[in-house]
């Protein structure tokens, strides 16, 4: 198969250029990521024959050495037997101790009702993992008694524990209590619900795509899913998407394996943490080995219309992958892109120490502006001007809308204008604010899609929430990633992320550009200021003969 981007980029501008998307139809959930002999592998939930949404998803298979470039293969699972007849829906792979893949999966039986699915593969020698075997014991795991047909989804991947029996979680709800079920197994066939679930939460909703995953408590090294116990050095993160609101939520806290309980530090609400505060959904982890990390990807669906959507042909983009470990406080999670896209960089400019004075802004020239890396960090002064603002019982997403980037504050807004047109008239801003209360700082992180195209009928949604540094001690640091239709960004280092979803129509190609800006009255510190042209990846390319290192 060529690559589906070989027609000019203009007349597909809002295909990527290095995120990864099928060569045409609809794709969301990214499922059962792994690296296995040598290949990353990336499963994901897709329509093969239309970019429209349906119930009886396939799974589609692309294969990687690098994270960054993805050679795309035949479908991995096909809803084609009772037990799927209805849909291969999503589900986690687990490398078992034999160094032997196994994926897990939530199939849409004759009946209609989810039920957990075993596959493996038909020839764990080859490398790309082509074909699959669905088991001749399906389901492993049927709905069970007092939930609905249609709740109970998306298997985590297994992790074995202190008396040898392997444990996954399930999603679910009953009464509007969201639930992770828990299960047990000495074969990875015959599962056993444990009497109690691992974790619930009352009113939550439905949740689904749940991940449980170690971290260190102090590294940013990534710990294999079944690491249980290290004397204290490693907590667990419980992810569960919600359903109702298409977010991923998360928590912190202990996991105890003999007395199967997990107590988690900071409670789940829909103020609690979450992975990505923009449009960012159904992500899946998994453990490398090569590099020793965790990584993390996700679904950034669209913005535009159905209509848009047909006469596209496809919906729906991966996340770049993302680094991921436990921050220095242990009360949030740090991510950061995968160091491998630096190998697109080319084009480097920045410079240092510069003064941003209020009301002002400055290009940044030299790079592809429709495809770049920038990162910019600012130094603030002079903070006892700051205006006053109590924090608590502000949502930030309405104080970003209420405050756009057109509203002049004191710290703030200061930021970049990403995909913007020769004369501001198109832009997709990603700034921060900074207020005091108390003799305490909070900073503010935004991404205003209110002017990022011209086009009407389309989600401009502006998206907000809090970055947990102290200004007064640390510069404020903005890594953005843009690539034609799709803005990542990453303020304070990693620890709050926004990714959007924006459709220029004057911003396209040589005419984007890219400002650093400042639109606030208290002058600014531009300390440190890189960016890069991000070159095309290679993705959907032909198959070949994997090629590695010995």
């Amino acid at each position: 198969m060529t690559s589906a981007n070989s027609e000019s980029p203009l007349e597909q501008p809002y295909r990527t250029a290095f995120h990864f998307q099928p060569p045409k139809n609809w794709m969301n959930d990214p499922n059962a990521p792994m690296y296995y002999n040598g290949v990353y592998h990336l499963f994901y939930q897709h329509n093969p024959n239309g970019p429209l949404f349906t119930v009886q998803m396939h799974w589609a298979h692309s294969v990687s050495l690098d994270l960054i470039n993805w050679t795309h293969l035949d479908l991995a699972l096909a809803p084609i037997h009772p037990f799927d007849i209805n849909g291969c829906w999503s589900g986690s792979a687990t490398i078992l101790p034999e160094n032997k893949p196994i994926i897990l999966y939530t199939g849409i039986d004759s009946n209609n009702c989810q039920v957990q699915n075993l596959a493996v593969p038909k020839d764990p020698s080859d490398p790309y993992l082509h074909e699959w075997i669905k088991h001749t014991n399906n389901p492993v795991i049927n709905l069970p008694n007092g939930i609905l047909h249609d709740e109970f989804r998306d298997p985590s991947t297994a992790w074995l524990a202190h008396d040898g029996k392997w444990r996954i979680i399930v999603g679910s709800q009953k009464d509007k209590t969201g639930i992770a079920f828990l299960y047990h197994s000495t074969d990875l066939v015959n599962w056993s619900k444990h009497e109690t679930p691992l974790y619930e939460v009352a009113g939550s909703g439905i949740w689904e795509c749940v991940d449980f995953f170690p971290v260190l408590v102090d590294g940013k090294n990534g710990v294999d899913t079944s690491v249980v116990n290290m004397n204290g050095g490693v907590k667990h993160v419980l992810k569960v998407g919600m359903y109702d609101n298409v977010r991923d939520y998360y928590m912190i806290g202990d996991y105890d394996s003999v007395k199967e309980q997990y107590v988690a530090q900071n409670e789940l609400t829909v103020d609690t943490l979450r992975l990505d505060y923009g449009k960012y959904y159904a992500s899946k982890s998994f453990y490398d080995p090569v590099k020793n990390r965790r990584i993390l990807m996700a679904w950034v669906n669209e913005s535009d219309s159905e209509a848009d959507v047909i006469a596209k042909g496809w919906s729906g983009v991966q996340s770049l992958p993302r680094s991921v470990w436990l921050d220095r406080n242990q009360k949030q999670l740090v991510q950061w892109p995968v160091e491998e896209i630096e190998m697109l960089h080319e084009n480097e400019v920045g410079f240092q120490n510069k003064d941003l004075e209020g009301g002002s802004l400055v290009e940044i020239e030299g790079i592809t502006a429709w495809q770049a890396d920038a990162t910019i960090s600012f130094k603030l002064t002079n903070l006892e001007e700051a205006e006053e603002l109590d924090p608590s019982g502000i949502d930030p997403q309405v104080l970003c809308s209420d405050m756009n980037a057109s509203k002049k504050g004191k710290f703030g807004p200061f930021g970049l204008l990403a995909l913007a047109s020769h004369d501001l008239t198109e832009q997709t801003a990603i700034f921060f604010r900074v207020f005091q209360n108390n003799g305490k700082y909070t900073v503010v992180m935004c991404s205003d899609q209110s002017r990022s195209s011209t086009r009407n009928g389309i989600d401009k949604t502006t998206y907000g929430a809090f970055v947990d540094i102290d200004p007064q001690q640390e510069e404020i640091s903005l890594r953005t990633l843009i690539d034609h239709s799709i803005v990542e960004s990453f303020g304070g280092g990693g620890k709050t992320c926004i990714t959007a979803r924006v459709y220029p129509t004057l911003a396209i190609g040589e005419q984007a550009k890219l400002f650093a800006f400042n639109y606030g009255t208290e002058s600014v510190v531009i300390s440190d200021l890189k960016a890069w042209s991000v070159k095309k990846a290679q993705i959907n390319i032909q198959e070949t003969v994997i090629c590695k290192d010995q």
